[in-house]
């Protein structure tokens, strides 16, 4: 019980972590200082894409599934929980790129918008 309970906690850190990766640039207009834990988690989800890494918190859920009797999951994260919704069937190396620059276009869109009302005010 309590591993499921650890396992699920990882899961919404995980989750939680690629929407501020994703839209944590709009908290930049109300805490300027965000810039520095939001760019380099922006980074990181761009990376991760690119490159074809895994998400450490990926291994740590499947740890604490394991250890709590569950079935645990080898794709990443993204594969498993969200890549089943957006794309059915299997994420290919060109989709993970995609998503890469999903993200990046995203927050070059955010960070221009937020400079450029900055600079007006």
């Amino acid at each position: 019980m309590v591993f499921r309970l650890l396992a699920d906690i990882v899961m919404l850190l995980h989750f939680s972590f690629i929407l501020f990766a994703v839209l944590g640039a709009v908290l930049l207009l109300r805490w300027p200082r965000m810039i520095w834990l939001h760019l380099p988690a922006a980074i990181w989800a761009m990376a991760i894409q690119f490159y074809g890494g895994r998400c450490p918190l990926t291994p740590l859920e499947n740890r604490l599934r394991a250890m709590a009797g569950d079935a645990s999951y080898h794709e990443s994260f993204i594969e498993h929980y969200i890549g089943a919704i957006i794309y059915p069937g299997e994420i290919t190396s060109e989709i993970k790129i995609l998503l890469g620059l999903g993200v990046l276009a995203i927050n070059l869109g955010l960070y221009t918008w937020i400079f450029k009302r900055r600079r007006r005010h």
